[in-house]
């Protein structure tokens, strides 16, 4: 199997982000500001919270963007609101030639939006697809990947999709902010859609961060103040930004010492084990008989998760034991009797190895 996880941050590069978000911080709060719960309702000028909108400029400065605006409905509500404000009802709209994830297929019905899938791992089919297909009007790409063996570079589907057609793209970026480098409004894309619940951050709220047309556009459907990020949750999104990327390159580590290991022989009845973005970056375990729901079972008993909250919520502790995802099944669903997907979360490689030894061994004795 071929397998091509996005590279993460190493730990020095993610301390490096840590310090310079805290900087910007500083650019934009005074330091009796950051100790408070920030504020509720609308002020004016700008009609929103004072702290949200420091909050964004903390954001659109971080990622070298002209502006951000938090959202409600996480990472899936980030990305109606950037469709919503780049596409119009009825369009067609460039894909990845893959299983769509769930909710966003879910959007494209919304609102009417006609997917055309290209292969973005070939960017020749990229071009061809635009030059066949004038009409589209706009492009999304998942930074994330959707095949266990998508491979393509984010940065270069962007630059050939805008030298090829003059159209908005917006970047699916759940499951890399803050792990990868870059994110797609850093790599020229026009917006970056996220959960910061998957951020350490408060539940339901999601960012857009990229063009200020396309984010004035989302603003002004934001008139109501009860529709609005409020204060206090602004500043949960930036303190739970503050941690994670030192926290997603330990998690990082721990999914490559366990790979290690397996790959020694340390834990019996594996045939083979690959690191692989599915959604986050895990560890893929294919057994060597049919007994993947055994194990998953046999592993929630001995304290792993067996499902995720937000994708490495702040409540997401013990490492996590899950099926494959569900766009890697559509691809091929032999996976579910044979292949499990563990995030450590914040365990250590010790705790998801005893785990998986001690399922493993339940599993076969049933």
């Amino acid at each position: 199997m071929n397998v091509y996880p996005l590279e993460n941050m190493t730990l020095e590069q993610a301390m490096q982000k840590q310090f310079k978000l805290v900087d910007c911080i500083t650019h934009h709060f005074r330091g009796a500001e950051s100790l408070t719960r920030g504020d509720l309702g609308v002020h004016q000028p700008g009609n929103q919270p004072e702290t949200t909108r420091k909050a964004e400029q903390t954001i659109a400065e971080f990622f070298g963007a002209e502006d951000c605006i938090l959202v409600r409905g996480s990472g899936t509500g980030a990305i109606r609101y950037g469709l919503s404000a780049m596409i119009e009802c009825g369009q067609k709209i460039l894909i990845h030639k893959a299983p769509a994830y769930s909710t966003t297929q879910t959007s494209f019905e919304m609102f009417g939006l006609i997917p055309v899938q290209a292969d973005f791992n070939d960017n020749a089919a990229i071009v061809q697809t635009l030059r066949e297909n004038p009409d589209i009007r706009g492009a999304l790409v998942q930074h994330s990947r959707q095949k266990i063996d998508d491979g393509y570079s984010l940065a270069d589907v962007i630059k050939t999709i805008k030298h090829t057609a003059d159209i908005p793209v917006l970047i699916d970026d759940n499951y890399g902010v803050m792990k990868v480098d870059k994110i797609g409004c850093e790599c020229g894309a026009d917006v970056s859609c996220f959960s910061t619940f998957k951020l350490q951050g408060p539940e339901g709220i999601g960012c857009v961060v990229g063009r200020k047309a396309i984010v004035d556009r989302i603003r002004k459907m934001h008139y109501s103040g009860g529709c609005q990020t409020q204060g206090w949750e602004a500043l949960e999104v930036l303190r739970g930004l503050t941690y994670a990327p030192v926290m997603l390159a330990l998690t990082d580590a721990a999914v490559k010492d366990a790979l290690r290991r397996i790959q020694a022989g340390e834990v019996k009845g594996i045939k083979n084990a690959y690191i692989a973005n599915a959604q986050s970056k895990v560890l893929l375990v294919e057994l060597d008989t049919p007994i993947a729901k055994k194990v998953l079972a046999a592993a929630e008993k001995r304290g792993a998760l067996p499902n995720p909250v937000g994708a490495e919520s702040k409540y997401e502790l013990a490492p996590m034991f899950y099926r494959v995802s569900g766009t890697f099944l559509k691809s091929d669903p032999r996976y579910g009797d044979t292949m499990i997907r563990i995030n450590p979360n914040r365990s250590g490689a010790d705790t998801v190895l005893r785990i998986l030894a001690e399922s493993i061994q339940e599993a076969n004795e049933a």
